[in-house]
């Protein structure tokens, strides 16, 4: 590794930690439930709506640091481009489901977005483990949230 790219590692990891779960927090801010998911029958394992902020919180954190191990290994290779893939694929699900109601289509996007999540565990798992594992607890949250979007198309 160059001393140019060294000098600037400390940057880009801060810029990872700061700037994903700063996107995640602007996307929930600009497409807040609302009246419409309020008035949404719901299952029954639909949890209170405070906890989303804090989980979505921890999983924003972890996305990060396991996209800025990935970036420092290899910032073109297939397992980044995984990574960046997820993330449009997760920024588009709240629009798509809270803005413009469209729970159908929110599902397929949140499909995609889980085969996204395990391709990324699945390639890193040998290359990086710890990325890999960092990747777990947010597979099984989309696992829930797709559950949650399933039910909520079939009861509404």
């Amino acid at each position: 590794m160059d001393q140019r790219r060294k000098s600037w590692k400390w940057y880009r990891g801060g810029a990872f930690l700061c700037l994903v779960p700063a996107a995640g927090f602007l996307i929930g801010v600009l497409n807040r439930p609302g009246a419409w998911y309020t008035g949404l029958n719901k299952p029954s394992f639909n949890p209170p709506d405070a906890v989303f902020a804090p989980v979505w919180t921890v999983l924003f954190l972890l996305i990060a640091a396991a996209g800025y191990r990935t970036f420092e290994a290899e910032p073109n290779g297939a397992a980044m481009k995984l990574w960046t893939v997820q993330m449009v694929l997760n920024f588009a699900w709240s629009p798509i489901f809270f803005s413009l109601h469209r729970m159908d289509v929110a599902l397929g996007v949140i499909v995609a977005l889980f085969i996204a999540i395990a391709a990324f565990v699945w390639r890193q798992w040998t290359a990086d483990r710890l990325a890999a594992a960092l990747f777990l607890p947010y597979a099984g949250w989309v696992v829930f949230a797709m559950s949650l979007n399933i039910s909520l198309l079939l009861l509404n």
